[in-house]
């Protein structure tokens, strides 16, 4: 009797072994894809003097939110009156804090500018990007000006009593650090009327409209250069590895105010926020590597908004992620 090789089966089981391996290869390659949306799952931004203070639990978040991840506020140094901050690295409270309008302003800039450089239009898109290593230079000349245009113009604000905009200033980068001075006002509340909660709504639909979009100059209508700086970098870090997040058909659920209060000339409101959506993740050619399009996601996240006292838009500061 012929002797029946077990060959194969040994090929066979290598073929199916090789096959689940590449199913596995979206998922490896893109981790996080999960969280893809609009601030990817992470609490990022500031929020004024309460940035390293824990917000006050709400029917929405009865558990709070996570402590930041990223943020350009500096930790106040102790000795001083701070709140203990929630979850800030030892190392932070030494940091050497820069100026808040270079941070959100450039890294925007740069932010803009890699997510351009990523899809073949230069540092700033079509008509400006140059040839080769001519053109390049060109562009880090540009650069270089508007950098030293933008140290000029704002370098001093922060020690100069009488500029136009005080050294908290949100709208230029969210400068606020730890707790206002000794004999400074504290922060106090801000009445919240229907036309906010209807503002902020429509804020977290178009924010995320946008994001889908890559439309980044819509977004520096919507949320501070510090926000902008940050979606910058997670499309650029999307694009890089060949994927687009798609959020679609968003559904507001429900909502509250956590808290609101006023400093150095500026409103902010937190609030709580749960909302469903379609999220789902593709290639560039338009394949869908990650989430389901039949599925929907729910997420319960809280949103911080600036804006000049009582008046003016708001403006998304901070996104916190809550407790899993």
């Amino acid at each position: 009797m012929k002797k029946i090789s077990p060959r194969p089966t040994s090929r066979k089981n290598l073929a199916l072994a090789a096959a689940a391996a590449l199913t596995m290869l979206p998922v490896l390659a893109h981790p996080h894809v999960a969280d893809a949306r609009a601030g990817g799952g992470y609490s990022m931004g500031s929020r004024g003097s309460r940035t390293y203070s824990a917000p006050a639990p709400s029917q929405t978040a009865p558990y709070g939110a996570t402590p930041f991840q990223q943020t350009m506020t500096p930790r106040q140094m102790p000795g001083y009156g701070a709140r203990a901050p929630f979850g800030a690295g030892a190392g932070m409270a030494m940091a050497r804090p820069r100026h808040p309008f270079m941070n959100g302003f450039m890294g925007g800039l740069v932010g803009a500018g890699l997510f351009g450089m990523l899809f073949g239009h230069g540092m700033f898109g079509p008509g400006m990007g140059g040839s080769g290593f001519l053109g390049l230079l060109i562009q880090l000349a540009l650069i270089f000006f508007i950098v030293r245009w933008a140290i000029r113009r704002f370098g001093g604000m922060g020690g100069n009593a009488g500029a136009a905009a005080p050294p908290g200033n949100p709208l230029g980068g969210m400068a606020g650090a730890g707790v206002p001075p000794q004999g400074q006002a504290q922060p106090v509340g801000v009445a919240i009327t229907a036309a906010d909660y209807q503002a902020f709504q429509q804020a977290l639909i178009n924010i995320q409209t946008a994001w889908s979009q890559q439309d980044v100059r819509a977004m520096q209508h919507m949320a501070t250069p510090e926000m902008v700086s940050y979606f910058n970098n997670q499309l650029s870090a999307l694009a890089s590895r060949g994927a687009r997040n798609v959020v679609s058909d968003i559904r507001f659920e429900r909502g509250d105010l956590v808290e609101s209060w006023r400093e150095n000339g500026f409103d902010y409101a937190t609030v709580a926020m749960r909302y469903s959506m379609i999220d789902i993740t593709t290639d560039m050619t338009g394949r869908v590597i990650e989430g389901d399009p039949s599925n929907r996601t729910t997420v319960t996240e809280l949103w911080t908004f600036v804006r000049s006292a009582g008046t003016g838009s708001w403006l998304l500061s901070a996104i916190q992620q809550t407790p899993r």
